[in-house]
């Protein structure tokens, strides 16, 4: 496991690298984008690009605040899908303007590392109260009678969710370099696990759908999985699945302290920090741009609206096209709430430039 983590850093490092320098080469508007604001509206001139993860479900969030950016005159470009530990490092290099996908706990070690406050900067909250946690069937959940995670040190309980005949709980995981991977082994760790849960990791979208087959097959099922995502809406918590508490809470050391208040939610110990989603920008760009920096202060997207077109993706409505009519209509729904945040962004540029004045 350390020789393949070691293997993995190596080669992200590399591939960073080369995102980095495609994405300069590509910037043609400049390094920070930190061109004053000109004309009528205060984006006129500066060009903002976006970045998500491999994630494609996070592009639905990210294109309504870049919908909003174009409101206040600034150019879009269609975001960049890259690696967490890429991400920042591009945000604080002024590659990437901003992120919407910036989980305030999860990503801490990320954040500091693509330069902490010195470079970038939290802004806002986009989405609260964001959980993460194991899931396992209802229906071997209640005849097993298993509520814990602690639970699976039993191998005869282990091995119902064995799915390659090795005698362990294949738990399914999530992609190297999300950071969740990270807090799940440290609780195999913790929790003393390893010897009956073997940790499967890959891309996730296709590891949960193949669980989402042996769910409908009748088969155990245990895996990892967050809100807000699309597998909330296909296996239904307390109908389809429960969520599985851990006897204590442990954190990788890079997350600090945390409480047992601080890992509930669902009415059970996750442990996994209850998060927010909130927006990391690039520092300089946001105190060059006081506009763009009130809007990510503003923006909110409820959490249940991030799911439900989620699942619209995962029923078929995944292409580009897909995402745009869905932002689009999104805004359409909730156009006074949008315009309020253009409108509250506008009036920062106008006392600004009162001031300069």
């Amino acid at each position: 496991m350390i020789q393949l983590r070691i293997k993995s850093l190596t080669f992200g490092t590399m591939l960073a690298g080369l995102l980095l320098g495609a994405i300069a080469c590509n910037n043609t508007s400049g390094g920070n984008n930190t061109t004053e604001p000109s004309g009528d509206l205060p984006g006129e001139g500066v060009t903002v690009i976006s970045a998500h993860s491999n994630l494609l479900e996070a592009r639905f969030h990210t294109e309504i605040v870049n919908k909003a950016l174009d409101q206040l005159g600034y150019e879009t470009e269609i975001p960049k899908e890259l690696t967490f530990p890429t991400l920042y490092v591009a945000i604080g290099s002024g590659d990437i303007q901003y992120t919407a996908v910036n989980w305030e706990r999860l990503h801490t070690e990320f954040y500091e590392n693509g330069g902490g406050d010195e470079k970038l900067a939290q802004i806002g909250v986009l989405t609260p109260a964001v959980s993460q946690g194991y899931q396992i069937d209802k229906k071997t959940a209640d005849e097993y009678n298993i509520t814990s995670l602690e639970q699976l040190k039993d191998p005869k309980i282990a091995q119902l969710f064995d799915t390659d005949g090795n005698g362990k709980a294949n738990l399914t995981g999530c992609d190297p370099g999300w950071g969740c991977e990270l807090v799940i082994e440290h609780h195999l760790d913790a929790y003393g696990l390893w010897d009956t849960i073997e940790h499967n990791q890959g891309q996730y979208s296709a590891l949960i759908a193949d669980t989402i087959v042996r769910y409908k097959e009748g088969e155990p099922v245990l895996f990892y999985t967050w809100t807000p995502h699309w597998v909330g809406g296909v296996l239904k918590p307390g109908e389809e699945t429960i969520w599985m508490e851990v006897p204590y809470t442990a954190l990788p050391e890079a997350q600090g302290e945390a409480s047992e208040a601080d890992t509930t939610a669902h009415g059970k110990n996750l442990g996994f920090v209850v998060d927010r989603m909130r927006i990391a920008a690039n520092k300089a760009f946001v105190e060059a741009n006081p506009a763009a920096k009130k809007l990510f202060e503003v923006v909110e997207i409820p959490i249940d609206d991030i799911n439900a077109q989620n699942l619209l993706m995962q029923e078929g409505e995944n292409t580009p096209e897909d995402i745009d009519r869905h932002v689009n209509q999104w805004i359409a729904d909730n156009q006074e709430l949008f315009d309020s945040w253009v409108e509250q962004a506008m009036d920062v540029e106008s006392y600004s430039s009162e001031r300069l004045d």
